[in-house]
């Protein structure tokens, strides 16, 4: 068997958007994925499905395998003849052992490559405010371990060098040493009114900074429960987090917030969450999938020529209509004199990019207005082709008919159970890390609820959003207490109320 190719590959600090494009490429590709605690969970998302996931994370009190272990596994795997992508926090060659590793596969005779990682020493202090060097303040930093005991006899670090010859100290796992290390800076040199900076968690929901000096900043650590994972910074620059901070600033700063759309139209939402400071999880509740009688929709195209309007009210609708209309061998011109319908600004906007003119578009984006809209204007005995969900309301064709209209009521698309992986959202609700959910329509509203298997006690503490009143109902109809609802009924507008809750 041929032998497979190691990546020793840097997450990053914990914030996966600042995985490198290379470091994303090879978990992408790898056979076997072998990540730590501190990288993130969504970077597992990248990795494909037939993808072997081995956690082998550490923490200063448990170690789910030895150093000399993971390096075995390594090897194990690489001998196989696998690809091995193994995902280190930060980099792995900054206090990550990655060099160990990277020996120990020579020594077998495996390739392997090194894909470097943001550093936490540089960007966790850029997250929290504060610049490792600033031209005002230092010209120079250095990164130490914290996890070597400063008061041993053969201590490799030259305290009475680096209290006084770098500017800037950054240590890294050093919270354990705090105090032991706050002493021997001020016993060499420096002065005991330094500021020093604790961010936990740094760069992601949970980050905390807290700011001292180094005479009482253990002190100060313990009266505010700081543990590990931390970075200590040391240096004037500190006192640059007063007016630099921009991280915590962002309206949704510190919230996980849950993102049920279909997997295929989840990227705006996730985006605007992600710039308003918020971290996106998509756990697709829906998956949208041809008509249960496709035949229905076929049929309708066939007969285009007979319609005087059309109306689509989801931007689904368009996407799927059109791929069948395509797929008849048949184009936009079929549709030359029709009057055309959208729900709303995203569906009409959907219906333009195919070059057609929408001749109304309702003030208020739900069936209810379309029906008000069109009572003066579709006439006894029109042929009007409603293109939509299949499990939508009767409430738009009955009213239609009501006016003398000749209905056609064409599904051209229904919704499933989305693919979501279930075990890690009923991780997220049980360990009370998720702040929000947002729900973009009555079937997402539905189907979540089977996600998590109806336990709404799991909601307990998180905010539900709807994206318009219809989305409301059914959650209320569901036994769910919807805590803000779009003004707009669009993803521009529940990502209005989300900032907007969000500060209340």
């Amino acid at each position: 068997m041929d032998k497979g190719y190691v990546y020793l590959v840097g997450a990053g600090p914990g914030d996966p958007k600042l995985i490198t494009v290379k470091g994303a490429e090879c978990i992408a590709k790898a056979d076997v994925l072998i990540y730590d605690r501190l990288a993130s969970r969504r970077l597992l998302t990248l990795a494909r499905p037939d993808c072997e996931l081995i956690y082998v994370g550490k923490s200063p009190d448990r170690h789910t395998l030895r150093q000399e272990e993971i390096n075995a596994l390594l090897v194990q795997k690489g001998l196989e003849g696998k690809i091995v992508t193994r995902l280190k926090g930060g980099d792995p060659f900054v206090f990550g052992r990655g060099g160990e590793e990277a020996e120990d596969l020579l020594k077998a005779g495996i390739p392997f490559e090194v894909v470097p990682g943001v550093t936490s020493a540089i960007s966790v202090p850029a997250y929290a405010g504060i610049p490792v060097t600033h031209r005002d303040l230092t010209s120079s930093f250095a990164v130490i371990t914290g996890h070597e005991d400063p008061t041993k006899n053969s201590s490799a670090l030259a305290w009475e060098h680096l209290a006084t010859a770098h500017g800037t100290l950054i240590f890294l796992m050093g919270m354990e040493n705090l105090s032991l290390i706050s002493s021997k800076l001020i016993e060499n040199g420096r002065s005991p009114s330094t500021p020093v900076g604790i961010i936990q968690w740094g760069t992601r929901p949970e980050q905390r900074v807290l700011v001292g000096e180094l005479h009482n900043i253990a002190q100060l650590v313990k009266e505010e429960g700081f543990t590990n994972p931390s970075i200590i910074i040391v240096g004037e620059v500190v006192q640059l987090r007063e007016k630099l901070q921009w991280f915590e600033k962002r309206p949704l700063f510190g919230q996980r917030v849950i993102v049920t759309r279909a997997r295929h139209q989840a990227s705006a939402l996730s985006q605007g969450i992600e710039d308003l400071g918020g971290e996106p999880w998509e756990f697709p509740a829906i998956e949208i999938v041809p008509p249960s009688d496709p035949n229905r929709l076929i049929h309708a195209i066939k007969n285009l020529k007979r319609f005087e309007w059309v109306i689509f009210t989801s931007v689904n609708g368009v996407e799927e209509f059109f791929k069948v209309l395509m797929e008849q061998g048949r184009d936009i011109r079929d549709l030359a004199g029709m009057d055309v319908v959208a729900i709303g600004p995203a569906t009409r906007d959907a219906l333009e990019k195919r070059c057609l003119k929408v001749s109304f578009v309702p003030e208020e984006y739900r069936a209810e207005k379309i029906i008000e809209g069109l009572a003066s204007r579709v006439l006894p005995g029109q042929s009007v082709l409603l293109a939509r969900a299949e499990e939508a309301r009767d409430i738009l064709p009955e009213s239609l008919k009501a006016l003398g209209a000749d209905i056609w009521d064409v599904p051209t698309y229904r919704t499933v159970l989305g693919n979501a992986n279930k075990e890690e959202l009923l991780k997220l609700l049980e360990e009370k890390a998720v702040a929000a959910v947002t729900f973009t329509s009555s079937s997402t509203v539905r189907n979540f609820l089977q996600l998590i298997d109806g336990k709404q006690s799991l909601l307990e503490g998180v905010k539900l959003y709807s994206i318009g009143p219809i989305t409301s109902k059914t959650a209320q109809e569901c036994g769910l207490s919807i805590y803000r609802e779009a003004k707009q009924y669009t993803i521009k507008g529940l990502l209005e109320t989300l900032a907007g809750g969000n500060k209340e």
